[in-house]
C-alpha cells in the first residue's frame, strides 16, 4: 500500500445545490475497525437528491455530509483485534447498521434490511449523519467489510451493493427458473434486476423503458426484448413475474395490467410518500400478488459469488469520473439526456486484482 499521508479529500454536500471536494483529516482506525483505502464509488439516486434538494425521502441534511454507499478499495490498516482481514486486501462494504437491541418480531426474523432503525453509508436519516465512502479513506467496522473473489476488480465490487439490491428483489419471488420475466423501469437496479433475474435462471426476460439508451443497456445485461415506451410502443400482456423499477406512479396501472392473472409484480422502485393517483383494479379482479423489495439483507454475500461467477456488471458503466470531478460527475448521473446508466468516481489510486 502507498504511504498513508494525514490528510484526505471528500465529497462532501453542504445543502442543495453545494457539493465540494473538501479536505479532511485522515480518519484512524479503532479497536475492530479497518482502514478502507476507497478506489471506486457508484454514484446513487440518494446522492444525486441529496445534492440537488438537500434530502433524500424524508432524510434531511442537518450540517454537511460525505456522499456514497457503494463503494470499495483496499485494507489501508487495521485496527485492534481484527482478525481474518489483511492488508492490501480488496474488498467492498455491507453499508447497513441495524440500530437497537437487534430483536425483530418472528415473522420478520432475520430480515435486517426491515429493522426499524438502521444506520446507512452516506445518509442523513440520523444526526449526526452517517458519512458515506466517497472520499480517499473511510473507516469501516470489519464486519461490514467482504472481501472480493479473484479476478473481481473494486469497481466491479462497488457495484455489488446495488447488485444485492437487484437480487434481493428477484429473491423475492420463490422461483424464477424457466418463467417470462418484465422489467419495466430500465435505470442502474432495473438493468441489474434483469442481469440477476436471468442469473436466477428466468426463460425471458423482457425490458420495458422511456430511454432507448437505457434499453441498450438492459440488453447488454441479458434482456432478450425490449419495449421502448417513449415510440409508443407498449407493455406486453399475461407476464408470469413483473419488476416495477422506475417507481412512477404512473407506471402502476400499466404493470398490473401487464402481469398475468395470479401473476407476481415486485415493487423495486421506490414509490412517493404522499397521495398519488393509481389504478389498482387489477390488483383484486386478476389476483395480483404485490410484493415489496427494499435494500437487501445479506444478498451482498450472493452478489460478490455471482461476480466471482462471472456475471458481467460492466456493461452497467457508462461514464468515470476522477474524484475532483464529482459535481460533474453528478450532474451527469442526473442527466436524462446524458445516456449515464451507472456513473463511477475514481477515488483513490486503483490496483489491478
Amino acid at each position: 500500500m502507498k504511504t498513508l499521508t494525514p490528510r484526505m479529500r471528500a465529497v462532501v454536500v453542504h445543502g442543495p445545490d453545494d457539493v465540494r471536494v473538501d479536505e479532511r483529516a485522515r480518519p484512524t482506525p479503532g479497536a475492530g475497525e479497518v482502514l478502507l483505502a476507497v478506489e471506486w464509488g457508484g454514484i446513487c439516486g440518494s446522492d444525486i437528491a441529496y445534492w440537488k434538494k438537500g434530502a433524500s425521502g424524508t432524510a434531511s441534511l442537518a450540517h454537511p455530509l460525505v456522499l456514497g454507499h457503494e463503494f470499495a478499495g483496499r485494507i489501508a490498516a487495521l485496527g485492534d483485534h481484527v482478525t481474518g482481514l489483511d492488508v492490501g486486501q480488496a474488498v467492498t462494504v455491507h453499508p447497513a447498521r441495524p440500530v437497537g437491541d437487534g430483536v425483530l418480531p418472528e415473522r420478520i426474523a432475520g430480515r435486517t434490511n426491515l429493522y426499524p432503525r438502521v444506520r446507512y453509508f452516506g445518509s442523513a436519516a440520523f444526526d449526526p449523519h452517517t458519512d458515506g465512502g466517497f472520499s480517499e479513506y473511510r473507516t469501516v467496522d470489519a464486519d461490514q467489510i467482504r472481501p472480493l473473489p479473484a479476478g473481481v476488480s473494486t469497481e466491479q465490487g462497488a457495484l455489488a451493493e446495488p447488485l444485492a439490491v437487484a437480487l434481493h428483489a428477484v429473491g423475492r419471488v420463490p422461483e424464477l427458473r424457466g418463467r417470462t420475466v418484465l422489467v419495466n423501469g430500465c435505470g442502474p437496479i432495473g438493468s441489474l434486476v434483469v442481469a440477476a433475474a436471468r442469473y436466477r435462471g428466468a426463460g425471458r426476460v423482457i425490458a420495458a423503458d422511456l430511454s432507448s439508451s437505457s434499453l441498450a443497456v438492459a440488453r447488454a445485461m441479458g434482456a432478450a426484448e425490449t419495449r421502448d415506451l417513449s415510440a409508443g410502443e407498449v407493455l406486453p400482456e399475461d407476464v408470469d413475474v413483473v419488476f416495477e423499477a422506475s417507481g412512477a406512479p404512473a407506471a402502476l396501472g400499466p404493470v398490473l395490467r401487464a402481469t398475468a392473472r395470479g401473476g407476481t409484480l415486485v415493487q423495486v422502485g421506490n414509490l412517493p410518500g404522499t397521495a398519488v393517483a393509481a389504478a389498482l383494479g387489477d390488483l383484486v379482479t386478476r389476483e395480483i400478488t404485490w410484493i415489496g423489495s427494499y435494500r437487501f439483507v445479506e444478498e451482498i454475500d450472493d452478489a460478490l459469488r455471482a461476480l466471482g461467477a462471472g456475471l458481467d456488471v460492466t456493461p452497467l458503466i457508462t461514464h468515470r469520473f476522477a474524484l475532483e470531478r464529482a459535481e460533474e460527475a453528478l450532474a451527469v448521473a442526473a442527466d436524462p439526456g446524458s445516456g449515464s446508466s451507472k456513473v463511477m468516481l475514481r477515488l483513490g489510486s486503483v490496483r489491478t486484482p
